[in-house]
């Protein structure tokens, strides 16, 4: 009798082809959303930040950058927008240079919540679901200062944020995105209102898991509504603490995610991006569970993640892709060199963030013997 090794030769791979809703992956290595700076005081993508997307092209996604819905959400000097034609003109010619190139991108929406300054947003209004500020400093155009106490949100506020990640969403679309990923993660505006530290709202945002999540569940909903839900991924990290979130209570982080993947659950997104130390743990999984979509996992924000431990997570079958940074940085040509075991160049962290093409655009190709 012959043995059946269909289940064996059909195992998924690294380097396999897997769908995310209507993005089709040549392979499962995708690039991490990684701020850059590099695009100067009007936020438009410029020639600099086409090349660096165009050279990273043959991963299965990039997901493109924190970028800011609109101008008061803007976390970072330097950093992207999505918030005008002008900007989304910008955008467009990243992603026609990743088309070009047969790769695939989806934008990274962001909305910084308190984690900016009027210094970083020209002077307009920090929001966030309560008025507590982040207990440190932040880079601004006149050097490190203080983040200062956030307005806490009227009911206008929350409704007219839901519209500008909407808009951010459909001007991402329009301008030739495959998709668009939703920032729930890294101590940001969402993020802010799932964690009872920074959430202390006694509204109906505010309290319960449930009220906590309440505001996800509406950016989500309306964006996949607006744009379809199959174009649409969002990226949690639960437990993680940035930004003075401080999710340190197993059970109500499984209570708070939980009733959110379980409401986001019927809309059938692309895919669900969880940064977090234990991919493979019960909290991931769990959570896997109750999205019962796509997952795509990314185990550290502060180290290198190996070609060792992105073949173990697919192999294992914690997740369906694996999310990159810092190799990408420093690797454009990533697949290429895990696939054949090639060396990999070193990044340069002083150079993650700047203005020009040193650390950037400058990293060798590897030379085929």
């Amino acid at each position: 009798m012959t043995a059946n090794t269909s289940d064996v030769s059909s195992a998924p791979s690294l380097f396999s082809p897997v769908s995310l809703g209507k993005i089709e992956l040549a392979n499962r290595i995708v690039m991490a959303p990684m701020t850059r700076v590099r695009a100067g005081s009007s936020g438009i993508p410029g020639d600099l930040m086409v090349g660096y997307y165009r050279q990273r092209a043959s991963v299965g996604l990039i997901i493109a950058e924190g970028t800011y819905p609109n101008h008061a959400s803007q976390a970072y000097v330097g950093e992207p927008g999505i918030a005008t034609d002008e900007q989304a003109a910008g955008w467009q010619r990243v992603f026609e240079a990743v088309h070009a190139e047969g790769g695939r991108i989806v934008l990274q929406i962001m909305h910084a919540g308190r984690g900016t300054h009027p210094d970083i947003n020209g002077g307009r209004r920090i929001l966030a679901p309560s008025a507590i500020a982040i207990d440190n400093k932040t880079f601004t155009e006149k050097g490190e200062q203080p983040y200062p106490v956030p307005e806490a949100m009227t009911t206008a506020d929350i409704r007219a944020a839901v519209e500008d990640f909407v808009a951010a969403a459909r001007r991402a679309i329009e301008a030739g995105a495959d998709g668009v990923e939703i920032h729930g993660a890294n101590g940001y505006l969402l993020q802010e209102f799932l964690s009872p530290a920074a959430n202390q709202r006694t509204d109906e945002y505010g309290g319960s898991p449930h009220n906590r999540a309440r505001f996800v569940v509406e950016v989500v909903t309306a964006i996949a509504q607006a744009v379809g839900a199959e174009r649409v991924g969002l990226r949690i990290s639960p437990e993680v603490d940035l930004g003075d979130v401080f999710e340190t209570d197993r059970d109500d982080v499984l209570a708070t995610y939980g009733t959110l993947l379980d409401q986001l659950r019927p809309l059938g997104l692309a895919y669900l991006s969880v940064l977090h130390p234990e991919p493979g743990g019960d909290l991931v999984q769990e959570l896997r569970r109750r999205f019962d979509g796509k997952l795509i996992v990314n185990n550290s924000f502060a180290s290198q993640t190996t070609r060792e431990e992105a073949l173990e997570q697919i192999e294992a079958g914690h997740a369906d892709a694996v999310v990159v940074g810092r190799a990408l940085i420093a690797n454009p040509d990533l697949v290429e060199r895990w696939q054949g075991g090639h060396p990999e160049n070193e990044p340069r962290p002083e150079l993650f963030y700047g203005q020009g093409a040193e650390g950037y655009t400058d990293y060798p190709f590897h030379e085929a013997a």
